[in-house]
C-alpha cells in the first residue's frame, strides 16, 4: 500500500484557488470558451466490524483506510484549449491528494497532472508532461470510479507518468498510444539515468496495456494490463481488470483479476460489485500471499452530489493475519463499511 504523507495544504490551496479563479476571469474576457474549471471534494466516513470500528490496520489498497470521519481530497482541474493545442493542470488537496502524487512534487505533491498537448491531426495527439495512468480499471478521481476503496490491482500498479505520449485513433473503434517516460511515479531520473516505455491498444473499448522499466531503484519491472468491459443489457454492465507483474530486478511481482458486475436500477440509483483475487509473488519466500477482496457499493446521485454506501471484506490465505484489531489480535480477514460524498463541478 502506498503510504499517506501529511502536509499542510491550506495555504497553498487558497493561493491555487485565487490564481485559477484570476486566471479564469482573465480568459473569459478573451474567449469564454478556451478556459474551464472542474473538479470535485470527496469525505467519507469509514468503520470496521473489530470492536467498534476501532481496528488499527487498513485493507492495504490506497486510499479510504481512515476510521471515523476522514476527508478523500479536493480536487481542482483548469484546462486552456486553443483547439490544436492546450495545457491542463490538474491540482489535489489532502490525504488521497498526497498518497497519489506521492508529495515529490512541485508545491509539497499537490500536482496530479501537468501537461501540454498537440492535436497534430485528427488522428493524432502529442502529450508532454505527467499525467496520470493508463494502466488499471480505476483512476484517482473518485467521482470516476463506481467503487469509492480502490483494488489491488490499481494500488500496486503506477498512479501518473511523466514524459511524452502520442495517441493515434487508427479508426472510431481502435486506437493506439505509444510513451516513453521516467521510471513509474518517479519526478528525476538523475539517480537511475533510465526510461520507461508504454503502450496500449485499444479495439472496441477493450484495452491491452504494456509498461517496462529495469526494475532498478524501486522501479516496476514488467506490467501487462487488460482493462475492458461489456454492457450486457441497457441496465447491466460487467467491467474485467486483469494484470501480471514481473520485477527481475527484486525478485517479486503480482498477478490477478477483477470484475465489476453493476446494475442501474433507476435514473440515480445502481449496485455494484467488485470481485478481486490476487497473488503477490517474492522470490525471497516459499509462499505467494493471495488475498480476496469483496467490495459491495451502492450509488446515489442527486444533481452533482453522489453518496456511496460500501461494504468490504478483504481475506488472505497461507495462514496470512495482517489485520491488528484493538485488542492487538491478528487476523486474515476484515470486513469495513464505508459512506462516502462526493461532489463534482
Amino acid at each position: 500500500m502506498k503510504t499517506i504523507i501529511n502536509t499542510n495544504f491550506g495555504k497553498i490551496l487558497a493561493i491555487a484557488i485565487i490564481s485559477m479563479v484570476t486566471f479564469s476571469a482573465s480568459a473569459q474576457e478573451e474567449e469564454t470558451s478556451k478556459f474551464s474549471l472542474s473538479g470535485s471534494v470527496d469525505a467519507y466516513y469509514r468503520t470496521t466490524f473489530h470492536d467498534a470500528g476501532e481496528s488499527t490496520t487498513g485493507t492495504f489498497t490506497s486510499f479510504a483506510n481512515q476510521t471515523g470521519f476522514a476527508l478523500g481530497m479536493a480536487n481542482l482541474i483548469g484546462t486552456y484549449d486553443m483547439g490544436d493545442t492546450g495545457v491542463v493542470v490538474d491540482l489535489v488537496f489532502g490525504p488521497r491528494g498526497t498518497e497519489a502524487t506521492f508529495n515529490n512534487d512541485v508545491l509539497n505533491g499537490i500536482i496530479n497532472q501537468a501537461y501540454v498537448y498537440w492535436n497534430v491531426s485528427e488522428s493524432t495527439t502529442l502529450t508532454m508532461g505527467r499525467f496520470n495512468t493508463f494502466l488499471g480499471y480505476e483512476v484517482i478521481a473518485p467521482q470516476a470510479n463506481f467503487n469509492y476503496s480502490v483494488s489491488y490491482l490499481f494500488s500496486n500498479g503506477p498512479f501518473s507518468h511523466l514524459g511524452l505520449k502520442a495517441d493515434f485513433a487508427l479508426s472510431d473503434d481502435v486506437s493506439l498510444m505509444l510513451a516513453v517516460m521516467n521510471p513509474w511515479d518517479t519526478n528525476d531520473i538523475s539517480e537511475s539515468g533510465e526510461y520507461s516505455l508504454g503502450g496500449q491498444l485499444g479495439f472496441y473499448d477493450q484495452f491491452l496495456n504494456l509498461y517496462y522499466d529495469s526494475g532498478r531503484n524501486g522501479g516496476l519491472g514488467f506490467e501487462i494490463d487488460y482493462t475492458g468491459g461489456f454492457d450486457l443489457t441497457e441496465d447491466f454492465f460487467f467491467g474485467i481488470n486483469a494484470a501480471y507483474n514481473d520485477n527481475s530486478e527484486t525478485g517479486t511481482g503480482f498477478y490477478g483479476a477483477a470484475i465489476y458486475p453493476q446494475f442501474t436500477t433507476s435514473d440515480s440509483f445502481a449496485v455494484g460489485l467488485r470481485g478481486e483475487y490476487m497473488t503477490f509473488t517474492d522470490d525471497a519466500v516459499d509462499d505467494d500471499s493471495p488475498v480476496l477482496g469483496l467490495t459491495l457499493t451502492g450509488s446515489f446521485t442527486k444533481d452533482n452530489l453522489i453518496i456511496k454506501p460500501e461494504v468490504r471484506l478483504d481475506t488472505w490465505g497461507n495462514d496470512i493475519e495482517p489485520y491488528v484489531d484493538s485488542d492487538g489480535a491478528f487476523s486474515s480477514n476484515q470486513a469495513s463499511f464505508l459512506i462516502a460524498a462526493i461532489y463534482s463541478f
